[in-house]
């Protein structure tokens, strides 16, 4: 605990006091409130992709490229492209950093491609989730209708994004509101105890 000077008068010593206190307080909160969300600090979380979410191609793409927030362990990466007739196209990924690259090849058709991986966080956390983007190139056939087949690609357990695997920003404005009251309680307590006689 904080010591309070025993040159201050008794009034002066008592508000020093209850401030000390009023710190230690606080910043016990302060730690609550960062301890459950450190450990999300360490997962991974997709940070861009080409093609990227959303978008429509007019030219067929030659590879899937996706870019994590940090190195990927090759042997626990998964990276499928499914097509629109709900098969799976392109190459196994190739990782590379925090990269993994999917080579498509020529033969793709017009239609809603889903892009879905799976990879695991430097604490072993896995991370997973998936996103789609459309080849509609003019003039080319669309793809014939097929009743919806069992993808191959990996089912996330639960769809995590940047900011769902990161620190909320719930958290942290809890954060910044604790560290402010602290910062307000302490000039506060100061200036009094500068006041009393």
């Amino acid at each position: 605990m904080t010591a309070v000077p025993s040159s201050l008068p008794a009034s002066g010593r008592a508000v020093a006091g209850r401030a000390a206190r009023l710190v230690a307080a606080a910043l016990a909160a302060a730690l609550l409130l960062v301890a459950p969300a450190a450990p999300a600090w360490a997962h991974n979380s997709l940070k861009s992709a080409t093609p990227a979410a959303g978008t429509t191609l007019t030219g067929a793409p030659q590879e899937v490229v996706l870019e994590f927030m940090s190195s990927l362990n090759p042997q626990y990466t998964t990276v499928t492209v499914t097509g629109p007739d709900q098969q799976q196209v392109g190459a196994a990924p190739e990782v590379a950093g925090a990269r993994a690259t999917v080579a498509l090849g020529d033969t793709l058709t017009n239609g809603a491609y889903t892009v879905a991986y799976r990879v695991v966080s430097s604490d072993g956390h896995p991370v997973q989730g998936s996103y789609a983007f459309t080849l509609a190139v003019p003039g080319a056939a669309a793809p014939p209708a097929t009743s919806a087949q069992p993808t191959t690609a990996p089912t996330p357990e639960a769809e995590l994004t940047a900011d769902s695997t990161g620190v909320s920003g719930v958290t942290i404005a809890a954060i910044v509101i604790a560290l402010l009251l602290l910062a307000s309680a302490i000039v506060f307590f100061w200036i009094r105890s500068r006041r009393t006689p």
